[in-house]
């Protein structure tokens, strides 16, 4: 999906298709058949957006890695789940086959799901959507945004508890996100 990191800003629809040659012949007939191409805008948008990716996504890690050691550290969070803590068990392979460990800070609440939404009801400078990818950190309840079709069994399978809550940290200071997620931990 390039509406996430490579707009950057959640401006735009589009997606990329990659592959290797034989097999994008096939997609790019198929393209040229259907027309599901970008308005010049969004090609635009898309390109502008890569002239910034490196550095905004150096930024996003950053913030990331300093929230989910943060949160590490609090009462009232029962597990943090990102690649760049030390305590992930994939963290060592996250090391070697990445620069950076993503966006994405996942994380289980005391109180289930009433402490879940608890937490995210009191927080006030991070959006609350299932959007991602964006300059703007926002945060959703897995359990009853994007897996919420899921039975209980299966969300248990995949990992999402009702107690998890999922923050796409953006660009905005660290200190504000953190000041903002503490508003969510004194509402446990």
């Amino acid at each position: 999906s390039a509406t996430k990191f490579i707009d950057g800003q959640g401006r735009c629809m589009g997606g990329v298709v990659a592959g290797r040659s034989e097999q994008m012949k096939e997609v790019v007939g198929f393209l040229r058949t259907a027309g599901p191409t970008l308005s010049p805008f969004n090609a635009w948008i898309f390109l502008k957006g890569l002239e910034t990716l490196n550095l905004r996504m150096r930024a996003h890690c950053a913030n990331a890695q300093a929230l989910a050691q943060w949160l590490e550290q609090q009462d009232g969070i029962e597990k943090v789940h990102y690649a760049g803590l030390k305590s992930h068990p994939q963290h060592e392979l996250a090391q070697r086959q990445q620069k950076g460990f993503g966006a994405v800070v996942s994380f289980e609440v005391k109180g289930g799901k009433d402490g879940a939404w608890r937490f995210i009801d009191a927080t006030r400078l991070i959006s609350i959507t299932a959007n991602l990818g964006d300059s703007k950190t926002t945060i959703t309840h897995p359990s009853t945004t994007s897996h919420g079709r899921l039975a209980p069994q299966e969300r248990e399978a995949a990992g999402i508890r009702d107690s998890l809550i999922r923050v796409a940290v953006g660009l905005e200071d660290v200190t504000d996100l953190q000041a903002d997620l503490a508003r969510g931990l004194a509402a446990l």
